[in-house]
């Protein structure tokens, strides 16, 4: 990160060369900048954009300053401000897209950084400062995409071996019927019982009412 810090001053003292035509506050800015009095540079390229909101260089220089002082979010704005002003110099685009390719460096907007640096190089192809960056920051996507693809195998193993456990598992029994076998079993024994109780009841009866027979005895003859 020392050396993005170190590229973006680079890029700031580049363009501060042109702001010559500047109101006086852009040039104290700059003075403030190269001071690192960061807080009061930023002051000083406000009042600079109040008096000319059109200014390349206040927006610009404004978001160096901001950046310096870890405001990314506020440094890109500044950045999309001075690329919307169209400036006609391809070095004034190429550094503004590498210090947009900073400010989402930094904030780990990996991917879009590399969209702005690809875009600095196309503006200025010979910017080697740009193509360490541009090559530093792929080097960090990959890593993350290598990270991000390891996760997913380690979460799709914890899955695996979740399932397997699972499948590994006794199955529940099924629940048997309620058996009332037994039961009717009883109430069978119950109903024949009854019924050999009637019967013989009967059989009683009937053998009342039936002629005594006498009793024979085993009598020896002598």
């Amino acid at each position: 990160m020392k050396r993005i810090f170190y590229i973006l001053m680079m890029s700031m003292l580049i363009l501060s060369v042109t702001a010559q035509k500047e109101s006086a506050d852009v040039r104290s800015g700059n003075k403030l900048y190269k001071a690192s009095k960061f807080t009061e540079a930023e002051i000083a390229y406000r009042k600079g954009l109040l008096k000319n909101k059109n200014s390349f260089e206040a927006n610009y220089n404004l978001g160096n300053a901001l950046f310096r002082q870890k405001k990314y979010a506020e440094a890109l704005e500044q950045y999309n401000n001075a690329l919307a002003l169209q400036p006609k110099e391809k070095a004034k685009i190429a550094a503004t897209y590498h210090n947009t390719g900073n400010s989402l460096l930094v904030d780990n907007k990996i991917e879009e950084s590399i969209k702005a640096y690809e875009k600095a190089l196309k503006n200025n192809p010979k910017d080697n400062d740009t193509r360490y960056n541009l090559a530093y920051a792929q080097a960090l996507l990959r890593k993350q995409q290598n990270k991000d693809k390891n996760k997913d195998k380690d979460k799709n193993k914890d899955q695996n071996k979740k399932d397997q456990k699972k499948n590994q598992q006794p199955k529940e029994q099924p629940q048997k019927p309620q058996q009332h076998e037994s039961q009717m079993s009883k109430e069978n024994a119950q109903q024949i019982l009854d019924a050999l109780s009637q019967d013989e009841k009967n059989a009683q009866d009937k053998a009342k009412k039936q002629p005594v027979r006498g009793t024979k005895k085993a009598e020896k003859d002598w």
